[in-house]
């Protein structure tokens, strides 16, 4: 429990010399006028009377000024060493206590000592990996393709430049972060579960935006089975892939016009009269073999092209809901919508070609039967997927559908027909009607992927570009309340107000916070943003935080604020200092945010730890703990987020030294001394 509060002990020696002086004085008066004593004999009844007063404040003064100062003293210097044993000596034993120094510090010195030669060994047995960890950061860096690492719970372990580059401001990408936030689709956690241990790829689509990724996936073999994975715009790659087959499609047609001339002219020949009837017979044969041989060829030639196309490297499978819900994004824009009905399949597709072609198609339908939501629904058929649109009406004629064939799709590189995408999917239309007599369907049959079943469902539980201890940590579906403190993903977080009147109307004007992964504050992973308060910054605020009316003009508000900030939380444990003004501040009443996490304080932490000491603030632990914040970063949001984070990774070592290893018993902790202040004041 520690020492008893200061407050108290001086209140109880201050209330016990009264009393006793008090007494002595009642007892002196009393004797005075009983026995009316003169001379010295008065002199020592008095003396004698108030003595036990006097005597009790004055030792009280002696225990305090060589016993319980220099004991309040040591514990902060213990906190200390138990924090970082390289902080400054501010409080060397005094009083009582005196005799102690030459022994704390031998024991400091010894301590320092053993450090300092397992720092040193510790850095002669790492050089030289790290030298060649510095050279794969420094190769990984420079590669353009885009790369992820992620262990086998798919939390983010590393990550390139080029990542980042691709998934600019995405809050998803993050070490530690799971892999589900940042690409969600359900094929590819399918994908990561059906992956081969021999390190045989494994390669699919998946939609990111308004583009679609190849995304190559290969195990690493490694006990923590850390899985690599590769990405690759396939959008920007139809620029360079469409070109020569558009090409070569576009030839066709006119191969086979010319056939159908040289068969023309041939017959004419046949036709000529007054000629030489054995030379014409000559003409007329050589020109028709000529043709046949023309016509051969130009099949053959039509075969390779439509093999080349349906055999080509972007023809991926694709789990057919995410091409639906890429499709129903796009429509949304022009008041169309179409329902996925029956069980969900893979297919081998172009994806964003077949998007294409398939919100043409529904814009077509659309236009035709007067409907803006259609069924749409992949049929399972022999080595095929019939992919159905489904409308109430009759069926379309096929001269219709000839018709939207020759459609070309501006928006796409080289404005290809619908003809020429289908024939790159190997695929044609027709139209039917359904047994009800109600409905009818326009079939598109495409290539099936060798895949069954939907993929499992799974429940979900900057400089710094890597770090391979997060494999070590527990799986991020294990009870949060038993997570080991040193596992958790904590993210520090303060705010600057107007004011300190929060219920009188005072505004959140800065958030900022930073993150702390498998016990590192991580650099550059952080969230500051400037809020619009609303309402005029009052003077007095300014002068604290040195934020202005004009620094927050075009700033967004807290309601706009809080769900990037909740998305940047992500899993984490929240920490603050005095963590309920923060909280009301960002869950106003009436706020429709819900901050729902766990929530630790190092305020009530720090009185926990050292409940028979002074001075909680964030300066005095600061102080205390030999942190060190630059004074222009002091009271700006982002600088006391990392200042309590620093807090923290010192306050742990004495967490666990106590025994409070889980985030369940320091909960409890955090409670009990909130109680036990609540009970004190």
């Amino acid at each position: 429990m520690g020492l008893p509060r200061r407050q108290r002990l001086v209140g109880a020696w201050l209330l016990l010399s009264g009393l006793s002086f008090f007494a002595g004085l009642v007892i002196a008066l009393w004797l005075d006028a009983r026995l009316m004593p003169q001379g010295l004999e008065r002199l020592a009844l008095w003396a004698a009377s108030l003595a036990s007063g006097v005597l009790l404040f004055t030792l009280g003064a002696l225990l305090e000024r060589r016993l319980l100062r220099p004991l309040r003293h040591l514990q902060v210097l213990v906190a200390r060493l138990a924090a970082n044993p390289d902080a400054r000596d501010d409080y060397p034993p005094e009083g009582w206590l005196a005799g102690l120094a030459p022994d704390l510090r031998r024991l400091r010195q010894g301590w320092r000592g053993d450090r300092e030669r397992l720092a040193t060994a510790h850095a002669e047995g790492a050089r030289s990996a790290a030298r060649i960890r510095q050279e794969l950061e420094s190769l990984l860096q420079l590669l353009e393709t885009p790369l992820l690492l992620c262990d086998r719970h798919h939390r983010l372990l590393l990550f390139n430049q080029a990542a980042e580059t691709l998934f600019a401001d995405h809050p998803g990408l993050g070490l530690g972060k799971r892999l589900e936030g940042l690409l969600p689709q359900a094929s590819l956690r399918d994908s990561l579960a059906r992956l081969p241990d021999d390190g045989t790829p494994r390669e699919l689509l998946v939609p990111l935006g308004e583009h679609w990724l190849r995304a190559m996936l290969r195990r690493v073999p490694s006990q923590h089975e850390e899985t690599l994975i590769t990405l690759e715009d396939a959008t920007a790659a139809w620029h360079s892939e469409l070109g020569p087959r558009a090409g070569l499609a576009e030839l066709l047609p006119r191969l086979r016009g010319h056939g159908a001339n040289l068969g023309s002219a041939a017959e004419a020949l046949g036709q000529l009269e007054g000629r030489d009837e054995a030379l014409r017979h000559r003409l007329t044969q050589a020109v028709q073999e000529e043709s046949e041989r023309l016509g051969e060829l130009i099949h053959g030639l039509g075969e390779l092209t439509e093999s080349l196309q349906q055999q080509g490297e972007r023809l991926l499978p694709t789990w057919s809901n995410d091409l639906f819900e890429a499709l129903n994004e796009r429509l949304t824009e022009r008041g169309l919508a179409i329902r996925p009905i029956g069980i969900p399949a893979w297919i081998k597709a172009d994806a964003p070609a077949l998007l294409g072609l398939l919100e043409a198609l529904v814009e077509e339908l659309a236009a035709t039967t007067s409907q803006t939501c259609l069924e749409v629904e992949a049929c399972l058929g022999n080595k095929r997927i019939y992919l159905d649109l489904i409308w109430i009406g009759p069926p379309l004629s096929q001269g219709r559908l000839a018709q939207w064939q020759s459609r070309r799709l501006a928006q796409l590189p080289l404005a290809p027909s619908l003809q020429s995408l289908l024939r790159q999917h190997a695929s044609e239309l027709w139209s039917l009607a359904d047994e009800d007599g109600q409905h009818a369907r326009l079939r598109l049959p495409l290539p099936a992927a060798e895949r069954v079943g939907a993929p499992r469902p799974r429940v979900p539980p900057r400089p710094e570009f890597h770090d391979f201890g997060i494999a070590e940590l527990p799986p991020p579906d294990e009870a949060l309340a038993a997570r080991p403190l040193s596992a958790l993903e904590v993210v520090a977080f303060d705010t600057e107000t107007t004011g300190l009147a929060l219920r009188q109307g005072d505004k959140v004007i800065s958030l900022g916070a930073c993150r702390i992964v498998n016990g590192r504050l991580l650099a550059d992973d952080t969230f500051d943003v400037r809020i619009d308060p609303q309402r005029p910054i009052p003077p007095e605020s300014t002068a604290i935080h040195g934020l202005r009316d004009q620094d927050v003009v075009g700033a967004p508000p807290l309601a706009q604020v809080l769900p990037r900030f909740r998305d940047y939380v992500g899993d984490a444990v929240l920490l603050a200092h005095n963590a309920a003004f923060d909280l009301l501040a960002l869950q106003p009443t009436g706020s429709p945010c819900c901050l729902s996490m766990p929530i630790l304080d190092t305020l009530l932490l720090s009185r926990a730890l050292d409940p028979g000491l002074d001075g909680h603030d964030l300066d005095s632990l600061a102080a205390r703990y030999d942190l060190t914040i630059p004074p222009e970063a002091r009271h700006t949001a982002l600088g006391d987020a990392r200042l309590t984070a620093e807090l923290w990774l010192h306050l742990l070592p004495r967490l666990e030294a106590r025994g409070i290893e889980r985030l369940d018993q320091l909960l409890r902790l955090q409670t009990s001394a909130f109680d036990r202040e609540d009970a004190s004041a």
